[in-house]
C-alpha cells in the first residue's frame, strides 16, 4: 500500500500563489506516475497536472502557464506550484499515484490522498 498526504492548501486572493505538497509513504516507487486532481462543489474530479517518473508532464489547459508540477524521487514528494490563482481554481486538491500513466491521466490511479482545500477569493 501507498499512503499519500497533501498539505499546503488554504485561502488566497485572486492573483496570489500557493504551493501544494504531497508526501508519499509505504510501498512507494520512484517509477510511479504521480498527479494532482481537483474537485469543485457540484463538479466531477478533474486532472490538473501529472508527471511521469522521468519528469514528463501533462497539464490541464485551464492551468497551463500558471501551475507547475514537480517531484523529488529521493524524498518521495510531489509538489504543485500554483501562481496567478483564479476563483475558478477553488476546489479540493488531491494527490494520486500509480504505476500506469494511462490510468493516471484517466483519473483511475489506485492511490489517493485525502485532499487539501484551496479557496481563491475574488
Amino acid at each position: 500500500q501507498v499512503q499519500l498526504a497533501e498539505s499546503g492548501g488554504g485561502l488566497v486572493q485572486a492573483g496570489g500563489s500557493l504551493r501544494l505538497s504531497c508526501a508519499a509513504s509505504g510501498r512507494t516507487s520512484s517509477t510511479y506516475s504521480m498527479g494532482w486532481f481537483r474537485q469543485a462543489p457540484g463538479k466531477e474530479r478533474e486532472l490538473v497536472a501529472a508527471i511521469t517518473s522521468g519528469g514528463g508532464t501533462n497539464y490541464s489547459d485551464s492551468v497551463k502557464g500558471r501551475f507547475t508540477i514537480s517531484r523529488d524521487n529521493a524524498k518521495h514528494t510531489l509538489s504543485l506550484q500554483m501562481n496567478n490563482l483564479k476563483p475558478e481554481d477553488t476546489a479540493v486538491y488531491y494527490c494520486a499515484a500509480g504505476a500506469s500513466w494511462r490510468t493516471m491521466l484517466a483519473g483511475n490511479s489506485p492511490y489517493w490522498g485525502q485532499g487539501t482545500q484551496v479557496t481563491v477569493s475574488s
